[in-house]
């Protein structure tokens, strides 16, 4: 299991109803998008740590395991921002609002990601997927979903073992044999998954499988109150932005 459904799997929230996590930690990557990045995305990146880090229980270690992905990604995406191609200045220069622009952007990104790290880390996939029969999804993707889910856990299980063997044999001594080894790995693994895939379907061939996986889904309800606090947190982040936004007088 990944860390990120570990956490999911403990956290305090895990009876909750996913909608009521959703209108919190979906409703904080909206407001991070559509207010301006300062002070809007500021501020939602502010509560959406607190709220993680306090509330929800998270681990600061185990959130920045995962935090630091996704912001990978921020930062790498506001780069180009810093420089124009083209112009008087020559092929590349830097951008005369590029340094904003880029900051701007890295606001948004990274506090949309915290909001959706709030709602991934406090609401197990098991939970959500199955209620989304309920909600109006065809039940045919769900069901794939549901099983590339369980199959990409059997993935990664499969391919540590095959790592673990290799090490154990000095397949990871050299260069070249780190290469054989990543090529017997690649192999492997894809011997394995259509193996486990083939397995899988005569498995539910002997259960009578109708086109349906009926899985058992804990019982939650939502919670008005739970609900009516976050969108009271949601309206005074939008109504502090503008505040803050407007020019003293």
């Amino acid at each position: 299991m990944l860390p990120i459904d570990a956490a999911a799997h403990s956290s305090r929230w895990r009876r909750r109803h996913p909608a009521d996590k959703a209108v919190l930690g979906l409703g904080l990557t909206v407001l991070a998008i559509s207010l301006p990045p300062w002070p809007g995305a500021a501020l939602v990146l502010v509560t959406a740590l607190a709220v993680l880090l306090g509330p929800a229980g998270v681990p600061a270690r185990r959130l920045w395991r995962a935090y630091r992905v996704p912001l990978g990604f921020c930062v790498t995406g506001a780069l180009p921002l810093l420089v124009q191609v083209g112009g008087p200045d020559g092929f590349v220069s830097w951008a005369g609002n590029g340094p904003l622009r880029a900051g701007e952007l890295l606001l948004r990104t990274s506090a949309a990601s915290l909001g959706v790290l709030l709602f991934a880390f406090t609401t197990p996939m098991s939970d959500l997927l199955p209620r989304l029969v309920r909600a109006g999804v065809p039940a045919p993707l769900v069901d794939v979903a549901l099983v590339t889910y369980r199959m990409s856990f059997l993935l990664l299980d499969s391919v540590r073992r095959i790592r673990q063997a290799q090490a154990a044999r000095l397949g990871h001594t050299t260069r070249a044999a780190a290469w054989r080894s990543l090529g017997g790995l690649g192999a492997t693994a894809f011997v394995r998954a259509f193996d486990r895939a083939a397995r899988l379907q005569n498995g539910l061939a002997g259960r009578g499988y109708d086109g349906t996986l009926r899985v058992l889904v804990p019982e939650a309800r939502v919670s008005v109150r739970f609900t009516a606090a976050s969108l009271v947190l949601l309206a005074a982040l939008a109504v502090l932005t503008l505040v803050l936004e407007r020019p003293l007088s």
